[in-house]
């Protein structure tokens, strides 16, 4: 499958992206969304990003900051072929940030592939890719709102080589790919094109532990 990175420009007013599968926007693909303008038809910047991925005819994940009621989210929007298929929110918030956090991880199978979305802050927390990755996605996805130290492209090298799923980010204006290899590329182009290949490559790991002898189970 192959992944573009848009690095600079919006999703509701490009009027073509390259070839692609999914297409990648960062913060700046819809900036900031109120729900009530969006309820109200006032702003139609989700319609827009539905409509660009039917034009399209691929996945479109779109960075944005979401305000509901006042209460800030960092958050990306998902559509596949013009269809809104959810909004995903970053689900940890660091030392009193102004922002809302989430209540759950992302996970769509955004045209055939199955994604699993990490919002800023979410890079920091191995569990939570770990979990995206035992719910068996192809691909994690990584929207960041810039990169200001060596740390993102590191860990997207780990998670990739440890947990044997390739990571795609978008953060500022570079995009980065990590495979299962720990291998890396960046790219500062307006579009970058990544080519993913989903692969289920499992080894058996055993390991020793103290308790839970066979003796003392019981059947239930």
């Amino acid at each position: 499958m192959v992944f573009c990175v848009v690095t600079d420009g919006a999703a509701e007013t490009a009027a073509s992206i390259p070839e692609c599968d999914v297409a990648l926007f960062g913060f700046s693909g819809l900036g900031e969304v109120d729900y009530e303008s969006e309820l109200k038809g006032k702003t139609e910047k989700f319609e827009n990003a539905a409509r660009l991925s039917k034009a399209a005819d691929c996945g479109l994940l779109c960075g944005c900051k979401t305000v509901s009621r006042g209460l800030l989210r960092k958050s990306v929007a998902v559509t596949d072929k013009g269809k809104l298929l959810g909004i995903s929110d970053m689900t940890h918030i660091l030392d009193g940030e102004e922002y809302k956090s989430g209540a759950s991880l992302g996970f769509y199978t955004v045209n055939g592939c199955k994604v699993g979305l990490c919002i800023e802050n979410d890079l920091l927390f191995p569990e939570a890719i770990r979990a995206l990755t035992l719910c068996g996605c192809n691909v994690i996805v990584a929207v960041l709102e810039e990169v200001r130290d060596n740390v993102p492209p590191l860990l997207i090298r780990a998670y990739s080589y440890l947990y044997g799923v390739p990571v795609v980010m978008c953060a500022g204006k570079t995009a980065y790919f990590a495979d299962i290899s720990g291998a890396i590329a960046t790219s500062t182009q307006k579009y970058a094109l990544f080519e993913v290949s989903p692969q289920s490559r499992y080894h058996v790991v055993t390991t020793r532990v103290k308790g839970i002898s066979a003796d003392d189970r019981q059947d239930y």
